[in-house]
């Protein structure tokens, strides 16, 4: 009687294998004593025969319950130490069992820490981990998914058939399988059942590699093979705080910085191109550079310029390039458009033996729709809010992250500190931060919820953002972490332990939307708007602001920030030399986009490259070489970053000049007591006889004029500096008389006696 139970409880078990429904095939499948005996059991769908290789000997298996179920009694416990020989339409081949590796691999530790959203190096457990050792050589899996019906591997070592590898069912949703018959560099999905009969091929949402789109499979990937170098780099960063030093940051789309050609050297290396792109897309016969080909060219032209940071748009793998990077499918893999992991991290192994950071966009504010990512994962909404009114953007087509799910935060704190832990990056730059922080956020009446309190605020993406900044900087205190935050939201840059969001950074939008409407209108109506260039002093100390002039203005019918500029040629290209001048000599950290940095003419387009040909001509090289020198002054003069953050920092001189549109200001440092003067004349008129007070009788040198011929300019100036008279204005006894050049900031720093 009980073995006719036993036997009908194994057909059971065999029809739900088949039928894909058996979420704990470690129940039958593998080694079991039974009555005495051990039992051991392979699941192989298809196979005309299989045989069992233990100790040498060879022992022929039945298929009494199940055609696909082969079964063979063994003399001893083979544990793992057996070889399968299966015989499947004509073809031979060997292999160890999947199943016969029963111990858990996510431990009871790790699943507590884990639930309740704790585990900060979650990825050293989930996706899709080598094992090469004596006893253990192929992959282990590990994925969540716990309102799934069943999950299998599926690749080309199974045809892509979800029926011959179900993985197991563990404690807190956790399914594992060792796949010994897999290897580095297999392609592979998992094939998820929901319980509603459902089939959904997911890519791993922990997949250290994926395929190139529009393939959108994981692939197995080793993870620590990468030798660094720069110990001294890391420590030295770790040490202090960075927002007290120079930062001047280049932000940068690797896919249309530069491109190259698909010649017959390039395909005879490569075989083909490692990132094909349809020439739709790109123009016909241009591909990207490889990581390894932007290090070469990229790290020497951004070192050249002087900028101490890169920022790179999102690099993480997504499958549609006019997103990008922002619509991310593959949180855990740096894209495989220019090439794999550990070329990527020579590349910022490089950055750093060259003195240049590296920060890359972080998006945890949404994630796209597309069926292979993370959209309903197991059958139900798992890692977005099931409401739509809180769980989806319609306006970008995309869905909003549970930060009220301990296991979703801890994917997005854990994905932080992997690219900070695995790749040594230096920041993040958070995009999007107030789509978060608001239920009501691009949403119309009645179509958001209130919090629990009822206001706008998203109570539980607060703590996320808090809860990720701390655990940031308790690992890297060095680390950047910038804020992309267009409102008024207080303490941004406070720390978390006192109420704030915990950034050390962030974009300074009201200044940038200043800037921009004032440089676009006719300078005869600027001084109607003197207020523009003025106002953001009135809020600069209230957060550690960093000035941006991004991506974002330079797209959808914005212009290039030189077509921006009102005027002829002439007064476009000073118009972007006073503003760049002004924007470096502004308190607060620099980032530009590129081609910024030249004068880019046309917009920005993710297909194209930068206008590199403009370099041939001598406005766009001036251009250039102001950008240079103004990361040369910038770093050089500590009154320009060291109290940046200070309102000792900055002091006005005159700010109310708006008949001639003229400011004047101060920069100040403590520690050294170095300070320099600032004056902007933002029309096209010079003013021969411009005098503005200073606060100490002397030399004042000119260190810097935009107006000089080497950037374009008139080379109108002041002969290198001038003396002051005792003549009383802008409450000081001294005062210094200028010619100011048109569209031109001058810097002055004063000296005991002229050189």
């Amino acid at each position: 009687m009980k073995e006719t139970i036993q036997a009908d409880w194994i057909k059971s078990e065999a029809l739900n294998l088949e039928n894909c429904c058996n979420d704990n095939p470690l129940n039958i499948l593998g080694p079991h004593f039974v009555n005495g005996q051990w039992i051991t059991r392979v699941w192989m769908p298809e196979a005309d025969e299989v045989n069992i290789i233990f100790k040498d000997k060879t022992y022929e298996t039945t298929t009494l319950n199940h055609k696909w179920l082969f079964e063979v009694t063994l003399p001893e416990d083979p544990k793992n130490n057996y070889q399968i020989n299966v015989s499947r339409g004509g073809v031979s081949h060997s292999q160890q069992d999947p199943w016969a590796y029963r111990e858990e691999w996510m431990g009871e530790l790790d699943r507590h820490l884990f639930a309740e959203g704790n585990h900060h190096h979650i990825w050293e457990k989930m996706g899709a981990h080598i094992h090469e050792d004596t006893n253990q050589k192929g992959v282990m899996f590990c994925i969540w998914a716990p309102n799934a019906k069943s999950i299998s591997i599926i690749g080309e070592i199974n045809s892509w058939d979800g029926r011959h590898h179900p993985m197991q069912k563990r404690q807190g949703g956790i399914w594992e399988l060792f796949m010994p018959i897999m290897k580095e560099g297999d392609a592979y999905k998992y094939e998820i059942r929901t319980q509603q009969g459902h089939i959904y091929e997911k890519a791993d949402p922990y997949g250290f590699l994926h395929e190139i789109r529009p393939q959108n499979g994981s692939i197995v990937s080793k993870l620590n093979n990468f030798y660094w170098e720069d110990s001294s780099w890391i420590t030295k960063r770790d040490s202090s705080s960075q927002i007290n030093k120079p930062i001047s940051v280049y932000e940068m789309h690797l896919g249309s910085w530069m491109h190259d050609s698909i010649d017959n050297k390039y395909i005879e290396k490569n075989g083909q191109s490692r990132s094909p792109v349809p020439a739709a897309d790109l123009k016909p016969g241009t591909r990207f550079l490889t990581y390894p080909e932007l290090t070469e060219k990229l790290i020497p032209y951004v070192k050249e310029r002087g900028f101490t940071h890169i920022e790179l748009m999102p690099i993480s793998e997504h499958p549609f390039d006019g997103s990008w990077g922002y619509q991310v499918t593959g949180w855990y893999a740096p894209t495989s458009r220019y090439g794999t992991p550990n070329e990527f991290k020579e590349f910022i192994n490089r950055c750093h033996a060259e003195g240049i950071g590296v920060i890359l966009d972080w998006v945890p504010g949404h994630f796209p729709k597309d069926k292979h990512g993370l959209a309903f994962f197991d059958g139900c909404h798992l890692y977005e809010h099931g409401d739509p009114r809180i769980g989806e953007h319609k306006e970008w087509g995309t869905l909003i992250f549970n930060y009220s799910r301990n296991e979703v935060r801890n994917f997005l704190v854990a994905n932080l500190i992997y690219w900070f832990e695995e790749f040594h990056i230096d920041g993040i730059r958070v995009d999007a931060v107030a789509s978060m922080l608001y239920r009501d956020y691009l949403r119309p009446e009645g179509e958001w919820i209130p919090n629990e309190n009822g206001g706008n605020e998203n109570l539980e993406a607060v703590k996320f953002l808090q809860q990720a900044n701390h655990v940031l900087f308790q690992h890297f205190p060095g680390a950047l972490s910038i804020a992309e935050e267009s409102t008024t939201w207080p303490m941004v840059t406070e720390p978390t332990n006192v109420g704030g969001l915990g950034f050390n950074l962030k974009w300074n939008m009201g200044w940038m939307h200043d800037m921009l409407d004032y440089f676009e209108i006719d300078p005869w109506f600027r001084q109607f708007n003197q207020n523009n260039i003025t106002f953001s002093i009135c809020y600069n100390f209230t957060e550690n602001f960093m000035l941006a002039l991004s991506h974002d203005e330079v797209v959808h019918g914005k212009s290039h920030l030189l077509h921006k500029m009102p005027g002829d040629d002439w007064q476009k290209y000073a118009n972007t030399r006073a503003l760049l001048a002004y924007m470096w000599t502004h308190p607060g950290k620099k980032t530009i986009f590129m081609g910024m940095e030249f004068g880019q003419r046309q917009e920005w387009n993710v297909w194209d490259d930068l206008q590199w040909d403009l370099l041939n001509h001598e406005p766009h090289k001036g251009i250039q070489k102001l950008v240079d020198d103004l990361n040369t002054l910038y770093k050089r003069e500590p009154a320009l970053w060291r109290n940046d953050f200070d309102e000792y920092g900055f002091q006005w001189i005159d700010c109310d000049d708006k008949k001639n549109s003229v400011i004047s200001f101060m920069r100040r440092e403590k520690t050294d007591g170095e300070w320099l003067v600032i004056v902007a004349n933002f029309t096209p008129q010079n003013h021969s006889n411009y005098r503005i007070g200073v606060p100490v009788k002397g030399f004042y040198e000119e260190i810097f004029n935009t107006d000089a011929s080497q950037y374009g300019g008139s080379n109108l100036g002041n002969m290198g500096g001038k003396s002051t008279d005792s003549y009383n204005i802008h409450s000081y006894e001294n005062s210094i008389d200028l010619c100011l050049p048109p569209l031109s900031v001058l810097v002055l720093k004063h000296k005991s006696k002229k050189n």
